[in-house]
Order: C-alpha cells, then sequence, then structure tokens
C-alpha cells in the first residue's frame, strides 16, 4: 500500500484480536472493536467507492455513517457504510464503482 501517513496508535493501547478480512482480494489487518472503515484506513486505503457519474474515488468523510461516502460491498451486501460497520474475521469486502445492480431495478 502507498503511504498515507495514517496509522494505528501503537504505545498504551490495548486491542481486541487481530485477524484479516480481504479487499478486493487482498489481505488487511484489523483488530477486533475497529470498523471495516478503520482497518483500511490503517492500511492506507484512502479510497472506498467511485462515484457513478463521473468515477471519482470518495472515502471516509463524516465517520459516523451519516454522509454514505464510506459505501462498499460487505459479503456480498452492497451499500455498506464501512464506517459504522464492525471488522470481523473473513470479512469479503469489495469497492463499489457507481450504484449496486439491485433486482428488478430497470435503470440498470
Amino acid at each position: 500500500m502507498p503511504e498515507t501517513g495514517f496509522r494505528r496508535i501503537g504505545d498504551g493501547i490495548r486491542r481486541g484480536a487481530q485477524f484479516s478480512i480481504q479487499v478486493d482480494g487482498a489481505p488487511i489487518v484489523a483488530f477486533s472493536g475497529e470498523t471495516v472503515a478503520t482497518a483500511l484506513l490503517a492500511g492506507g486505503r484512502l479510497a472506498l467507492r467511485h462515484t457513478e457519474k463521473s468515477k471519482q474515488p470518495r472515502g471516509i468523510f463524516c465517520g459516523m455513517g451519516i454522509c454514505f461516502e464510506c459505501l462498499m460491498t460487505v459479503n456480498g451486501v452492497p451499500n455498506v457504510r464501512t464506517c459504522i460497520t464492525p471488522a470481523e474475521p473473513g470479512m469479503i469486502v469489495t469497492t463499489q464503482h457507481g450504484l449496486p445492480e439491485v433486482a428488478g431495478d430497470a435503470h440498470h
């Protein structure tokens, strides 16, 4: 991952168990108690999705589930707000490009 300047605090912090999640096919380290977005940010990942119209990258903005800039597909479920979703061992996370296809939606 490219250097982003973001790091987990190392000293004086008690963390939960370490595990990995798969993000676009690559393992990312996470700790029990972290959100998916936190694990991605600590792993150097800034862009979490791309907009439908302009294909621009979006990342964490509000960090509390209000803005929807952190939407990703988690375990096959699209539009998951990763800033409020706890990371769990073995999660499969993929970048969301534009709007997801919805069964019965004639616009896709």
